[in-house]
């Protein structure tokens, strides 16, 4: 493999889909958890993110994606997916719908969303203050933005890291890097899926959560109301429990 991953455990096989804020690393609350739940566990770095260079030339994170299961020899498994990452997951379910399992969404993108003034707005900020050169203003823009009152200091210093690194590689793209959409089906999707939202989350992600069960076959919404972007790192052993408890429904370990 080309790009960063982690792997381990015994038993049906998960994956976990970092966003756009942070790496794989962002999984570190939820790891241990579900490895011992009996699941085998997969993470990576998308390409541009953590310890994977942008190639280059362009390229597609859900075919990445669906290269590592192929690498690991993993024909099925379930995806858990944060943000941008959710984005990518909706892809695979809906262009490979044979190779996944269930899916839980958290705070997800999704393909072919129109952003709003203030998701456009935020972007409007960001790209300005990375072509000032104030890479830590835009970090703090992200924590800021992204993570809500319950987040720990130690969770904003990890997100601050994640997302430096992130700006880092991104800003080191060779030329010719990018990223490759594909226009998909959102019919073909039919693994059962859980979508998590955050209540103090920006409208857009709120948004895309309550429109799932009605996009999706077999969706049900849940809105956490303490929730900003990024409940897996706010209040990472309520979110463990939630995923835990839909894997037993829909795919059970042993």
């Amino acid at each position: 493999m080309t790009f960063a991953y982690d792997a381990t455990g015994d038993g049906p096989a998960l994956v976990l889909l970092h966003s756009a804020v942070c790496d794989r690393r962002m999984w570190d609350p939820q790891w241990s958890a579900l490895v011992e739940a009996g699941y085998r566990v997969v993470r990576c770095d998308f390409r541009g993110f953590g310890q994977s260079p942008l190639p280059d030339r362009r390229h597609n994170d859900a075919e990445d994606v669906l290269d590592l299961l192929d690498y690991l020899g993993v024909e099925q498994a379930a995806l858990i997916a944060s943000s941008y990452g959710g984005r990518v997951a909706v892809e695979i379910a809906a262009r490979r719908p044979d190779r996944v399992s269930a899916m839980a969404l958290l705070c997800s993108g999704l393909p072919g969303h129109e952003p709003t003034d203030e998701l456009r707005a935020f972007g409007e900020r960001e790209d300005a203050l990375l072509e000032a050169g104030d890479i830590l203003g835009a970090v703090e823009l992200n924590v800021d933005t992204w993570l809500g009152p319950d987040a720990e200091e130690a969770v904003r210093d990890a997100v601050r890291e994640m997302q430096r690194r992130a700006f880092e590689v991104q800003l080191a793209a060779p030329e010719g890097a990018g990223r490759n959409g594909v226009e998909i089906d959102l019919s073909a999707v039919k693994a059962p899926c859980l979508a998590l939202s955050g209540g103090l989350d920006l409208a857009d992600f709120r948004q895309i959560a309550a429109q799932l069960p009605g996009l999706l076959t077999d969706t049900r919404h849940v809105e956490l109301p303490w929730a900003s972007h990024l409940p897996s790192l706010e209040r990472p052993a309520a979110v463990t429990d939630l995923l835990i408890g839909f894997l037993r429904e829909t795919v059970p370990a042993g």
